[in-house]
């Protein structure tokens, strides 16, 4: 499936202001236009409601609430029937940062400094799958409910 860039949804969340418009002109340049921008992590998991983003690019060292306790915050306002990738942003290279992040739920990192292309990619990978996880749910309620709909017709039919 192929992400149309226009219409993908992404909320960045990052405590330097200076990061969060790099990335945001990285993805324009890219066509995504649908961005929004938060640098208070204390308002993150507000925002986020609001935008019901597509993926977020979350920094994992901020102050004065770290990327840990923001997902786990943005994990607990994502319906049970919904995944929304959570890519963390990061200069920090410790492999226990990274271990407890992928355990907790992230689903990808970008490393500070950000590389164009990389962005891009594992962006664009994980909005393919985040497109495809949609269109599986749509499947299975509309199956669903043809099935509920087939069974009211063969009861009323006895």
């Amino acid at each position: 499936m192929k992400v149309d860039p226009s219409a993908a949804r992404i909320l960045i969340v990052d405590d330097q202001e200076i990061h969060t418009r790099l990335l945001r002109t990285i993805l324009q340049m890219e066509g995504f236009t649908n961005i929004t921008m938060c640098n208070d992590p204390r308002e993150a998991v507000a925002v986020f409601k609001r935008f019901s983003p597509d993926i977020v690019l979350l920094d994992l060292m901020m102050s004065p609430i770290d990327g840990f306790n923001v997902m786990r915050q943005i994990q607990e306002n994502v319906a049970d029937d919904d995944e929304v990738p959570i890519v963390f942003l990061t200069a920090d290279v410790n492999p226990e940062h990274r271990h407890r992040a992928l355990a907790a739920g992230a689903k990808d990192f970008l490393s500070k400094p950000f590389d164009h292309d990389e962005v891009v990619l594992r962006i664009r990978n994980l909005l393919e799958t985040r497109l495809l996880y949609v269109r599986l749910r749509e499947l299975a309620m509309s199956a669903e409910a043809l099935f509920v709909e087939g069974a009211e017709a063969l009861g009323s039919a006895f």
